[in-house]
């Protein structure tokens, strides 16, 4: 599917990519609301104020938390799944998600399909592809020594 994607213009690619990735978190958040909606259903207890003030939370902050979710490797499903589960209004959650897909889609559409281009063609035994991802890998592997670095040198109060 990704070599397809790679073979349509920017825009066709860009448009495919929103319209899955809006597919999947939207899905992920109704998930997570469903989810909610039967355990109260089969638990009708009063909400305890700690969830209450959870709720508030991210209502206030929530949609720059799914805004974001886009741009991070691992934690986007968990992100979505809270604001199901918090109830996050869709007011809120619509726009953070739609903003997000494009971000991600635009990502995606660019350098991630340039990836695989490159990949499908280093496997194809083609030298262009060869040293275009020994390039990334390298600036990957040494960003990721930098940050690492960083990360030990700071100190910690």
């Amino acid at each position: 599917m990704l070599d397809a994607l790679a073979a349509l213009p920017f825009w066709q690619a860009f448009v495919a990519l929103w319209v899955i990735v809006m597919a999947r978190s939207n899905a992920t958040y109704w998930l997570g609301r469903g989810a909610i909606a039967g355990w109260r259903r089969h638990r009708p207890r009063p909400e305890p104020e700690s969830r209450a003030r959870a709720e508030t939370l991210i209502r206030r902050l929530g949609p720059v938390a799914v805004t974001l979710s886009y741009l991070t490797v691992g934690i986007q499903t968990t992100i979505h799944l809270t604001a199901g589960v918090l109830r996050m209004p869709l007011r809120y959650y619509v726009p953070a998600a739609v903003v997000g897909s494009m971000a991600w889609a635009a990502i995606y559409a660019t350098i991630g399909l340039a990836l695989v281009e490159a990949w499908i063609a280093a496997l194809a035994g083609s030298w262009y592809g060869i040293v275009g991802l020994i390039i990334v890998g390298t600036a990957t592997w040494l960003l990721g020594r930098r940050r690492a670095r960083r990360t030990i040198l700071t100190p910690i109060d």
